[in-house]
């Protein structure tokens, strides 16, 4: 690891973790670290601010306080109650995971990071976090925050997010690592990407690292790390929805496992590429008399998609001999009940009042 000659790896750890016990955060989860609830912190701040992550922390504790309570759990209970968070796959691994742990392993969490990424879902750095932080571990734990302090620090010009880039990060967080308080380190390291090294005017005056960092004082070198090939282009969609109700009831579908929104509940409709915000409705089956639409008033953002909803909504009698067999027929109240999207858990009202419920 690049170093310079006055600052050896010792000293630089050492300034690091006096930095720590002055700046760190008072977060739940560190007051009394368990595997249950650091595995449970790093799977919610995944892509998460730590403010709302905080939120739902603290909601699935309440909920689910063990791990068993949460293998118990239904897998449409975890989704409402991770509902709003985006990237739903983490939520259905976090409970297969949970039901691995009780059931494969009578309970017991793995104690090493190999053990824990043998659980659905759990990649390198939540194993190694959850193994270093409650069992002492020595191993780096790389997030985003750690990647950028790493790549800066020793000056890597190398895109992280390929193979030779993501090996020179790691070996790079490996040597700096105090193996005599692992987990500390990790979340110093951490804590010190979320509060001093910032994507984006990077407070150097304030880093406890600068002394010995490549990047250190230089502007447009710390801008540009760490490196990435490039990201995926944003694709614009639209996501059309035909509700579908007597009044009383409304027909609904849960969406396929794989892909967006998988498990999540929708009314029946179809997506198609490029924003769409006109055009004229045709009754999606026979018999069904037009009420109105509903358009969200701004696009849901996901990692690589801009969804614009359109909702049309429709007065029918009941189910009819041309619906899908996958379609369901549930009261308001009961759909309502269901993980939804928050495009569309945002205007359930609106919805409500269009179908003449108001």
């Amino acid at each position: 690891m690049q170093q310079t000659e006055n600052v050896p790896v010792e000293a630089a750890t050492q300034a690091l973790n006096d930095w720590f016990s002055k700046h760190r955060r008072e977060l739940p989860w560190r007051a009394a670290p368990t595997p249950y609830g650091t595995w449970l912190c790093e799977v919610i701040m995944q892509q998460t601010r730590i403010d709302q992550g905080t939120a739902y922390w603290h909601r699935f504790m309440e909920a689910f306080p063990t791990v068993e309570a949460l293998a118990r759990a239904e897998e449409g209970e975890v989704l409402k109650l991770w509902q709003g968070l985006g990237y739903y796959s983490r939520a259905r691994n976090l409970h297969r995971a949970a039901r691995w742990v009780v059931e494969e392993l009578d309970g017991v969490f793995p104690e090493t990071a190999a053990g824990w990424r043998e659980l659905p879902g759990v990649g390198p750095y939540t194993a190694a976090a959850v193994a270093s932080i409650c069992f002492g571990e020595a191993v780096a734990a790389v997030d985003g925050n750690v990647n950028r302090v790493v790549a800066r620090f020793v000056g890597l010009d190398e895109p992280v997010d390929r193979p030779a880039g993501r090996r020179a990060v790691e070996a790079a967080a490996e040597g700096l690592l105090d193996r005599r308080a692992p987990g500390r380190h990790n979340e110093a390291m951490m804590e010190l990407g979320a509060l001093v090294c910032t994507p984006r005017a990077p407070k150097c005056g304030e880093c406890p690292l600068a002394g010995g960092c490549a990047s250190a004082g230089e502007a447009e070198a710390a801008a540009r790390r760490p490196v990435k090939a490039g990201k995926a282009k944003v694709v614009e969609v639209t996501a059309v929805g035909h509700v579908l109700t007597d009044g009383e009831r409304v027909a609904v579908r849960v969406r396929p496992e794989a892909g967006i929104w998988g498990g999540l509940w929708e009314f029946p409709g179809a997506w198609t590429e490029g924003q769409s915000s006109g055009g004229e409705w045709r009754a999606p089956v026979a018999g069904a008399t037009w009420r109105g639409e509903v358009v969200p008033g701004r696009a849901h953002v996901l990692s690589h998609r801009r969804v614009w909803g359109r909702f049309g909504v429709w007065e029918v009698d009941g189910p009819g001999a041309d619906w899908g067999a996958d379609w369901a027929w549930l009261t308001w109240e009961e759909a309502q009940a269901k993980p939804w999207p928050r495009m569309t858990e945002r205007i359930w009202d609106e919805l409500r009042a269009t179908a003449g419920l108001d």
